[in-house]
């Protein structure tokens, strides 16, 4: 049987060595990556967040910035 999302990442923090996004946080983040789903490709969600990991951005200030550049994707695209 497959884990819950909680536990899933819970051990997969534990094994990496950090702590868990706090609620706001992990609500910030799926938010981000729903907003990269939709403003690209699907896959572009989970590399967004691995992105944001690496350059060490809050999930807030990321958010803001996904939510920009999708707005300016869709003034292009009309």
């Amino acid at each position: 049987m497959a884990q819950n999302m909680q536990d899933w990442l819970a051990g997969f923090a534990a094994e990496i060595g950090t702590t868990l996004p706090t609620r706001e946080e992990l609500d910030m983040l799926l938010e981000l990556a729903g907003v990269a789903a939709r403003a690209a490709e699907r896959p572009a969600a989970p590399i967004t967040c691995w992105l944001v990991g690496r350059a060490g951005l809050d999930p807030r200030d990321a958010l803001a910035v996904g939510q920009r550049l999708a707005g300016d994707s869709e003034a292009n695209s009309s």
